[in-house]
């Protein structure tokens, strides 16, 4: 493995867990200087992992817990801060490493989701998270990389919290900070499980290059080959299926009763071989028996439940309640599986483990699996924490792959 010194130098915003971090680690050629992330639990995660993987020495001061709104304090430092103690800030570590190659993360992408603007009454217009991306672009103004990576949904493309839609005024920011962006962003639009990601998962991917370091004309070409040429090279072969991510853990059966362990309710058998992370969330009776049904439907080739008109009505019929929306979806052995959202902590109704046998919705560790953490990220935390930051990361298996893009980029460009 090559030196640190020699390679390409990354700060990672928005960072959350760290899956887009992990990734670029993964790949070998980039040396992270840091990651802003305003959320504790996250922070924590990504602390340890820095440290216990990535064998970071000074990942404690790596890792900036702190609101990115507040961008002054964020590059200079803040002391004594009520919820975020104190820093040196983002400067010092930037500066003493001598520079920045490249800004990496993505804003939180709940104000330009589609499924979220329906949910909010005023369609998402009043969320302060429309115009995070400014802080992105602060950073990004501040140290002026050769290159940076915003990832974020598609529904971005669409999002118009004001009187234009916000995609226009990101792609007029960036340019005027000095970078080029493909002109047309729906171009941008990466589904990842032709990355081998065995998850519907599909993202916009902007990549922006500094005009002053390239030269526009060349800008213009680096940016139209990373995505016709430099990022599809990493494509796989076939898809990837949820039996070839999640097939080989240890089955986790129903106990047909509640237990204790360790103070905390459980309804399933745990693993054996014990696997972290791997533990059912406790069911109820009445979905046991929901669940069951849906996957022997299934099984057996009868398939009763799997047109939308029927889940709804079999939810009201055994809850009582109604729902616009269907709320059970087993997940196919056979196929990717559906998105992994960061609601998969409030109940998994909508990811159901395919085997009759098993009953129950996944685990931390198959949502993990399923965005490709390796088994060796060990998260911290209750469930709440833990399927809220797995479903908000970026999958490290796709992030490895725009990490040698980008790498593949630079060296064939000479920078």
């Amino acid at each position: 493995m090559s030196s640190r010194q020699h390679k390409i130098k990354s700060i990672d915003l928005f960072a959350g867990c760290g899956g887009l971090m992990d990734g670029f680690e993964q790949s070998g050629k980039y040396k992270t200087l840091a990651a802003v992330e305003w959320e504790k639990g996250p922070c924590r995660n990504l602390r340890i992992r820095l440290k216990d993987k990535w064998k970071y020495k000074n990942s404690d001061k790596m890792v900036l817990q702190f609101d990115i709104q507040r961008t002054d304090e964020l590059f200079e430092g803040w002391k004594d801060d009520e919820i975020y103690g104190e820093s040196a800030g983002l400067d010092k570590l930037v500066n003493k490493s001598g520079g920045l190659d490249i800004i990496i993360g993505g804003p939180p992408c709940q104000a330009y989701s589609i499924a979220g603007r329906v949910r909010d009454e005023n369609g998402m217009k009043d969320d302060y998270r429309n115009y995070l991306f400014e802080s992105y672009l602060k950073v990004v103004d501040h140290y002026k990389p050769k290159l940076f990576i915003f990832e974020n949904v598609p529904g971005i493309l669409s999002a118009r919290p004001g009187d234009r839609p916000i995609i226009e005024i990101i792609q007029e920011s960036f340019n005027k900070a000095g970078y080029y962006v493909l002109p047309n962003l729906r171009n941008a639009i990466i589904d990842f499980t032709e990355y081998g990601v065995p998850q519907n998962r599909k993202r916009v991917i902007i990549i922006g290059f500094s005009k002053s370091y390239f030269g526009e004309a060349v800008c213009v070409e680096m940016a139209k080959k990373f995505y016709s040429e430099y990022l599809p090279r990493y494509k796989s072969e076939k898809k990837m299926t949820v039996a070839e991510a999640i097939g080989d853990l240890p089955k986790l059966f129903p106990l047909g009763r509640d237990e204790k362990i360790g103070g905390k309710r459980i309804s399933h058998s745990l693993p054996s071989p014990y696997i972290a992370n791997h533990i059912a969330r406790w069911q109820n009776e009445r979905d046991i028996r929901i669940f069951k049904l849906l996957t022997e439907d299934i099984e057996s080739g009868r398939d009763e439940y799997t047109s939308i008109k029927a889940l709804k009505t079999l939810y009201t019929e055994r809850t009582g309640k109604t729902s616009n929306v269907h709320k059970y979806h087993v997940i196919r052995w056979d196929e990717p599986s559906n998105l992994i959202p960061a609601h998969l902590y409030k109940d998994g109704l909508r990811h159901i483990h395919p085997d009759s046998e098993q009953c129950r919705t996944l685990t931390v560790r198959e949502a993990a699996r399923l965005q490709t953490f390796d088994d060796d990220y060990i998260f911290d935390g209750s469930n709440v924490e833990t399927y809220k930051m797995i479903g908000n990361a970026v999958p490290p298996k796709f992030a490895k792959k725009i990490a040698y893009a980008v790498a593949d980029l630079l060296k064939d460009y000479g920078r």
